[in-house]
């Protein structure tokens, strides 16, 4: 099975997608025709997530185990520990390794209903993101991903505290990471400075959400944590009943933030799609990051 980082090696910049799993047949139908979509287009990885306290955990196995044995694309599985023992944390690892998914993104979690509540672990599981991260890597030969912060994590005092706990992460043996929404390309690169200068070098890849509508919008502030920058309210604002110039503007917007990240030598840009492939199709033809033969 290829890892991520094999996929990540060569010089130029590429793209990977995240998917969520389906709550229904319906939605079923949606995400896989988003991923026969996108397969063509030959994404150096695809993700699915993982429900808080493993909600979903049944239909991210199922639709990982679909990706691995029916489709060309290199599958990478989420995981949380949330509400989780470290048996059962085992358990789903080995349901992954068994199914052929050998990257995981290994996340601690966020409580379950609040993202900003207070952190209780389960009395058998894991405090922290890193004991993770460990415990995957023993139990087989897993390229491990793990998530970051351009704005620091919300319980991190601050930005040094938040890089610390970071390049612990990768000291526990993640490969790399994937950064939550930011806004500006220097948010992220700032991120990545930071994490050079405390003696990594492991791989950072920057998360991206196509500014299809005010809800996605909306979605990148929340998720972000962080408030919008004045210059893009003022591009999109204006355009929020307008749904044709929102999406328009909002695509611009993202392929100048893409544009500049190439610019950088980011090794590859992770779409997250809402398990539709239209936008980040046509912001990676924009780019030029699809393969000749698509």
């Amino acid at each position: 099975m290829t890892s991520v980082v094999e996929r990540l090696r060569g010089n130029e910049t590429v793209f990977s997608v995240e998917f969520f799993p389906p709550r229904d047949d319906a939605d079923e139908a949606i995400l896989w025709r988003s991923i026969r979509e996108l397969e063509g287009y030959d994404p150096a990885y695809m993700s699915i997530t993982y429900g808080a306290g493993g909600t979903s955990r049944d239909g991210t196995i199922r639709s990982i185990a679909r990706v691995a044995t029916e489709t060309t694309l290199v599958p990478m599985a989420h995981l949380t520990a949330v509400n989780h023992s470290v048996a059962e944390l085992r358990n789903v690892i080995g349901w992954y390794a068994a199914v052929g998914v050998r990257n995981i993104l290994a996340l601690r979690g966020d409580p379950p209903g609040d993202p900003y509540g207070e952190w209780i672990p389960h009395p058998a599981g894991l405090n922290y993101a890193e004991e993770l991260v460990e415990l995957v890597r023993s139990l087989g030969d897993f390229c491990v991903g793990v998530s970051a912060f351009p704005y620091g994590h919300p319980r991190s005092a601050d930005l040094d505290e938040d890089t610390r706990h970071l390049v612990r992460k990768f000291n526990a043996g993640a490969d790399f990471a994937i950064a939550q929404l930011f806004f500006e390309a220097e948010d992220f690169l700032r991120l990545r400075d930071r994490v050079a200068a405390a003696g990594s070098d492991a791989l950072m890849i920057p998360g991206i959400m196509p500014l299809t509508t005010p809800r996605t919008l909306r979605k990148t502030i929340e998720l972000s944590g962080a408030s919008a920058p004045g210059s893009l309210l003022e591009r999109l604002s204006p355009l929020e009943d307008d749904p044709a110039a929102f999406r328009a503007e909002g695509l611009d917007v993202v392929t100048e933030l893409c544009e500049r990240l190439i610019a950088e030598g980011v090794p590859d840009l992770h779409f997250y799609t809402f398990n539709r492939s239209k936008a980040t199709r046509e912001v990676v033809n924009r780019l030029g990051l699809v393969p000749a033969r698509a």
